[in-house]
């Protein structure tokens, strides 16, 4: 399976020292150069260093195919649909909303950060969705509460 992420997903999931799901989950993730670089900027939420997890297959990106298409996205959003198209990706994971419409629109398969906490607790890997989100609520991560709302509803929590 080929599973490519953005920058949000693996920031979000470090916030709350929860990245390891991502391997759980999946098995394997790609990440663009660009991604990488993003992560390695730094900021309020420390991100471990990805170039040294075993999980994580880091590659170069290629020119854009769809460069007028891709135009309002930043960098590593560009770089990641783009391989992530290329290579067929099973799916990618990213929260932005105008990059998972450019996803799901190039025919990409799409789940971000929540659904990958919405997985981990359907499997047992977490015992708390919501305690999950309102973590990384308390870091600066925002999402949009009638989205929480519902994902908890579904999940009976």
């Amino acid at each position: 399976m080929i599973v490519f992420s953005n920058t949000t997903p693996i920031i979000a999931l470090s916030s709350i020292q929860h990245l390891d799901l991502l391997p759980k989950l999946f098995g394997h993730i790609y990440l663009v150069n660009e991604v990488v670089e993003e992560c390695e900027v730094g900021g309020a939420i420390t991100v471990p260093s990805l170039r040294n997890l075993e999980w994580l297959t880091i590659i170069d990106s290629t020119p854009i195919s769809h460069t007028s298409l891709l135009l309002e996205l930043d960098k590593g959003e560009k770089h990641t649909l783009d391989m992530a198209e290329k290579l067929q990706a099973d799916w990618v994971l990213i929260d932005e909303k105008i990059g998972r419409n450019m996803a799901e629109y190039l025919g990409l398969r799409v789940t971000g950060t929540l659904g990958v906490l919405l997985k981990a607790k359907q499997q047992g890997l977490i015992p708390s969705f919501l305690e999950c989100v309102t973590a990384m609520q308390s870091h600066g991560i925002y999402y949009h509460p009638p989205l929480i709302k519902k994902l908890l509803s579904h999940i009976s929590e």
